[in-house]
């Protein structure tokens, strides 16, 4: 590595009698009596010595003059004699208006230089040039005003243009240019030398170039007014209000004639009059035959001095200074596609690339009706114009603006202070442009108010502009009135929030009734406020999916453009919905975990003993008669088959995130959130890529997810649970082969009963006899399965009486207080038994309240109305009597996560769009929405089966 370094010298560092040799790309010695060239890469000789022989670099040959000769031609190989002195380099010079001789007419070197006086008398009106080495016709104001080359006093002479002094002629201007980001004002060596002349050329003689020129100057001075100030925009002002008898161009009243048109006017409201008043007389089409998708805008360029230079399409990048493709570039100027581009420019490249400044008047072509070819003017908002030292442009009061024409994107010659030739000592950046196009309203053919350019400069004090560099942004923006989506919006909210709050209401009073409590205490408010989390989650879930569905269907399958996008700011309240809409979903999806995590639950046996065994009776030493003990591996079996369906869903959650992604990601519906009109599912490597719109993104996410789910819904519920395996059926069926039954309770006085007493009145027997029950009940040549004679209903809503849960709480009280032995060896025999009495007794009383032993605690078989149905709540109270509700489905499901889908779908849908639009990246998205739907699924299968040991003493050592 230290074989291949070679050192860091540039050819500013080189010494005077050194030179940068390229070859070696280092500094290098010149010969004797040499020293630099003006350029560094060469020497020359010093003054007093001519050029003998010179090949470049240092193979230059010097000799020194003699005494009588001791200047040195203007080329370097010769001596001459100079009569009127040398210049600093040792050549000759001249007084002014003359003109230096060194060669005859036919070539021949003279001895002695001439100068020779140019003749500025009436016949030839003659002075030298600006080199000295020709006399040429002086300039025509000198000529006009004195009749001569000389512009003597009381004449006035500025810029090299001589003026009559008793004239009127415009006040005296000012040549500061104010930096107001840099708090300082600069005397510019540009304008030192042109204001005043541009102004009096542009106001006596109405010189095209001169009023240019002014208006160049006022430009660089951002535009800005003063009352009080006489700058380049206040002479500009002055002229502009004298020359109104010149008239106007193009019935344009802001465009005078021979001046460049620089502002609007400076009325009160103006500029909403110039971006609404009038439409763009050209509409636009994404799709069809005569679709119009291009922008044709064309300026007209100026340079620093007035002379125009060309008409320019802005196709190429002409206004980006970020560097790209050109098939990127011009992708900015695609009607319908939302354009960003953004960099860091080092200052050094910004002085190399933009030493002179070149000005546009900016223009969007269209055709007219006659097909003649017609230009409308783009005004431009700079943000940094001041009025009377303020401000005006940087609020959205569209009313307080001033708008302007003309703009540049790099100022690095007003911030010149003396030598024009000298590197400025700050430059001004066109750091912020964007180009904003917007729709009108209600119009459904695609037409447009005048676009309106953004400017915001950036003033860079140069001190090490290798080191320096500054942020540059371009964009094209599309937008419309999205007040009335607003409106609307905010309409379905209050409605909706307003049915939320009834329906939240509702669902209270519900649950009051399901607890068989009637007092409104703090946990009634509580539990309203959670219904209503869920509720409003609802509504504001509701609200977005239908908001990001209208904006993806609406603007991508639009033929005229009759809506577009929100831009980022405007979106701001969407995601602040779906935020909210999180935020109130999580706290439903808790809530629903924690009561799903403690329902009351036992498994009644109805299986009796098949005889008697004799056993020993302990301490006793004798044997006696009892009845044969039934087997509990039936109430286990039962017991893992509910622990196995508890986090079962109407949906494979698995396959729904991985299906979402490979359409989001392969097939490349992705595409479709892009903020640019192709409703293509591809894009070319090549082309330009549009910024993704976040409205698209939840739109295009949303509308998978929902369509994935509901596919997969439809796919479960008619093929796979009818045809393969329907575990929710099973579980009941499984109940009813093993005689037992579940009696769950979800609130205080409510829950579910599934009735699986065996029509059989056994079921601990051998598989022969299973088979033989399983073929007679095939056969019909037994009684129905259901809780009622001749019925099929198993499953049943249950609303018990207060009296009726004030028992079983007694009897549950014993079974809990102390649970099952933590391990069979070493368990106490006192604590075993205690428990297991608890367990008969339980198992007892459910079992008898079935048959309707307990009178005084009876209950009722009947249907549930319709509305009990639509509500979800039961009008009847319990109160002397339970009511069993038939079931026609599976209802008990609500207690398990395949009767909640909803809720977990939607969950997982807010969950998968709030981390895509915090990260933009749906694959995150994907594996985080997995990995939590795991996390709680392993929380609720775990706290679950705790839960379910804890309540039917089955022992969590054989919950599998």
């Amino acid at each position: 590595a230290r074989a291949s370094s070679v050192p860091l010298q540039r050819p500013a560092a080189c010494a005077a009698d050194r030179y940068f040799d390229s070859s070696r790309l280092a500094c290098a010695p010149c010969g004797a009596h040499q020293r630099q060239s003006a350029g560094g890469s060469s020497c020359v000789c010093e003054p007093g010595y001519r050029m003998v022989s010179s090949n470049g670099g240092f193979s230059v040959t010097c000799e020194k003059c003699p005494e009588n000769m001791s200047g040195v031609t203007q080329d370097g190989w010769n001596c001459i004699t100079c009569p009127k002195g040398l210049t600093l380099e040792g050549k000759c010079k001249c007084l002014s208006n003359e003109i230096l001789v060194e060669r005859s007419i036919d070539g021949i070197l003279l001895k002695e230089a001439l100068c020779i006086h140019c003749n500025g008398s009436e016949q030839s009106f003659s002075a030298s040039d600006a080199s000295g080495s020709r006399c040429v016709r002086c300039e025509k104001t000198f000529i006009h005003v004195s009749k001569s080359c000389d512009c003597s006093s009381p004449n006035i002479l500025a810029g090299g243009l001589c003026f009559f002094a008793q004239e009127s002629l415009p006040p005296k201007g000012v040549a500061t240019v104010r930096f107001a980001e840099l708090g300082i004002s600069l005397t510019s060596a540009w304008f030192l030398k042109n204001l005043q002349s541009s102004a009096f050329a542009c106001w006596l003689y109405s010189n095209v170039t001169a009023c240019q020129a002014l208006g160049n100057m006022c430009v660089m001075n951002m535009n800005s007014l003063s009352s009080s100030s006489t700058d380049a925009c206040g002479l500009f002002q002055y002229i502009f209000i004298g020359t109104a008898r010149l008239g106007i161009v193009h019935s344009i009243a802001y465009w005078r004639h021979n001046l460049p048109w620089l502002y609007y006017g400076d009325q009160p409201g103006l500029a909403s009059q110039v971006l609404e008043k009038n439409h763009f007389p050209t509409t636009f089409s994404f799709k069809g035959r005569d679709k119009d998708v291009k922008l044709q805008f064309i300026a007209a360029s100026f340079d620093a001095a007035g002379n125009f230079l060309k008409w320019q399409s802005l196709e190429g990048g002409i206004l980006q200074l970020c560097p790209d493709t050109e098939t990127k570039l011009d992708a900015a100027y695609t009607f319908g596609t939302t354009y960003r581009q953004s960099c860091k420019i080092s200052v050094s490249k910004i002085l190399l690339d933009f030493a002179n400044p070149i000005f546009y008047d900016l223009f969007l072509e269209f055709n007219g009706d006659n097909g003649q070819q017609h230009l409308w003017a783009v005004p431009v908002l700079n943000l940094n114009l001041q009025y009377n030292e303020k401000f005006v442009n940087q609020g959205s009061n569209m009313n307080n603006w001033l708008l302007t024409r003309r703009f540049f994107l790099v100022d690095a010659l007003s911030g010149k202070e003396t030598d024009l030739g000298k590197p400025p000592r700050v430059i001004r950046i066109a750091s912020e442009i964007a180009i904003s196009i917007r729709l009108v309203s209600h119009m459904q053919r695609g037409t447009i108010y005048p676009p309106l350019i953004t400017i915001a400069y950036t003033d860079v004090l140069v001190q090490n502009p290798e080191t320096q560099s500054v942020m540059v942004s371009f964009s094209v923006n599309y937008e419309m009135d999205q007040s009335e989506a607003r409106i609307q919006t905010d309409v379905a909210l209050g409605v909706l929030g307003g049915l939320a709050v009834l329906w939240s209401l509702l669902k209270t009073a519900g649950w009051k009734r399901r607890t068989g409590s009637s007092i409104i205490d703090l946990q009634t408010v509580f539990k309203f406020l959670l219904f209503y989390a869920g509720d409003l989650a609802n509504v504001f879930f509701i609200i977005t999916v239908g908001t990001g569905i209208y904006w993806l269907v609406f603007f991508k399958a639009q033929q005229f453009v009759s809506v577009l996008l929100p831009l980022p700011s405007q979106e701001e309240d969407f995601v602040t919905y779906i935020a909210c809409a999180f935020c109130l979903k999580a706290l439903q999806f808790l809530q629903l975990l924690i009561s799903q995590l403690t329902i009351d639950i036992f498994f009644i046996d109805w299986e009796r003993p098949k005889g008697k065994v004799l056993k020993a009776v302990e301490g006793e030493g004798v044997i006696k008669s009892a009845a044969a003990p039934v087997s509990i591996w039936r109430t286990y079996f039962i017991a893992n088959e509910w622990n196995e369906i508890q986090s079962v869903r109407k949906i494979n959650p698995l396959f729904q995130v991985l299906a979402v992604l490979f359409f989001l990601e392969v097939v490349g519906f992705s595409n479709l959130a892009l903020m640019d009109a192709s409703s293509s599912l591809t894009r070319s490597s090549e082309s330009y890529v549009a910024p993704w719109s976040r409205i698209l993104r939840f739109g295009v996410s949303v509308a998978l997810w929902i369509a994935i789910a509901i596919l997969q819904v439809i796919f479960f519920s008619v093929f796979y649970e009818r045809f393969v395996e329907d575990k929710i059926s099973q579980f009941v069926d499984l109940c009813c082969v093993s005689n037992i039954s579940v009696f769950l309770l979800s609130h205080n006085c409510f829950g579910y009963y599934i009735h699986g007493r065996s029509v059989h009145g056994h079921a601990d027997t051998n598989m022969e006899e299973i088979n033989m029950n399983l073929k007679r009940e095939a056969e019909n040549l037994c009684s129905q399965r259901g809780l009622l004679p001749n019925t099929d209903g198993q499953t049943f809503q249950i609303s018990i009486s207060r009296k009726m849960r004030l028992h079983y709480d007694w009897i549950h009280e014993t079974l809990t207080r102390k649970r099952g032995p933590a391990r069979l060896l070493n368990s106490s025999a006192n604590t075993f038994e205690q428990s297991t009495r608890a367990y008969n007794t339980m198992n007892k009383f459910l079992s008898s309240f079935i048959d309707h032993v307990h009178k005084e605690m009876d209950y009722i078989v009947k249907d549930k109305l319709l509305l009990e149905r639509i509500l979800g709540m039961e009008f009847m109270e319990p109160i002397e009597k339970s009511i069993f509700y038939n079931d026609e489905g599976h209802s008990f499901s609500d207690v398990l996560y395949y009767g909640n889908e909803s809720t977990l779908l939607i969950f997982d849908i807010l969950f998968f769009s709030v981390v895509d639009l915090a990260s933009q990246s749906f694959v995150l998205a994907a594996v985080l929405t997995y990995l939590q739907q795991e996390v709680f699924r392993f929380i609720r299968n775990t706290l679950g089966q705790k839960n379910l040991a804890s309540k039917t003493l089955v022992d969590e050592r054989f919950l599998i």
